[in-house]
């Protein structure tokens, strides 16, 4: 399937180019219309890949990783938004975590808990009990554009697929522009 620039197959093929835990999450749901497509690693990050591939900005969804914090307890989760949008981390986010303070997990952990590569973090086989926030957007996209673990290769699902994985809440997690 020609996506911009890039030429996706349909996953299985080409599952040696995602991150172990993805291959196995995908292999274990067998999702309908998951496409894979090999990328120069090191245009992975969300601007130059989409300027290169001429990939629009948004179809591109991002995964950041959270750490959350209430007295002692630490505790991960992701959100999901378009490349076009930010994630209300501090508001939105914080409240549906119920964390008492909030940030982006540094990226030495963020990797480390997730095994997959900075820059190709994907909502795509996270710890199973980690709370995964997808941005209404992303959900109602037909197709979107994410990463696969590694920085060498993009996924191409439809929103709906995300809005179905395990521990996914669908709801508006972005931040207002301001006026």
């Amino acid at each position: 399937m020609k996506f911009g620039l890039l030429d996706f197959i349909a996953f299985p093929a080409g599952s040696d180019h995602v991150a172990h835990d993805v291959r196995q999450m995908l292999e274990r749901a067998k999702p309908a219309d998951v496409y894979v497509a090999e990328i120069d690693p090191l245009l992975a990050d969300t601007a130059a890949f989409c300027e290169r591939y001429q990939i629009g900005m948004e179809v591109s969804a991002n995964c950041v990783v959270v750490e959350a914090r209430r007295a002692e307890r630490i505790w991960y989760g992701a959100c999901v938004v378009l490349a076009t949008s930010r994630a209300d981390i501090n508001g939105v986010v914080r409240r549906q975590l119920d964390a008492r303070k909030i940030s982006f997990a540094p990226m030495e952990k963020a990797t480390a808990l997730t095994g997959m590569e900075f820059g190709g973090i994907t909502s795509v086989g996270l710890p199973p009990d980690w709370p995964i926030l997808v941005d209404c957007a992303v959900a109602a996209a037909e197709r979107v554009v994410i990463g696969s673990g590694v920085r060498g290769s993009k996924l191409l699902v439809p929103g709906k697929f995300l809005a179905s994985l395990p521990n996914a809440a669908v709801l508006d997690i972005t931040k207002i522009p301001d006026r």
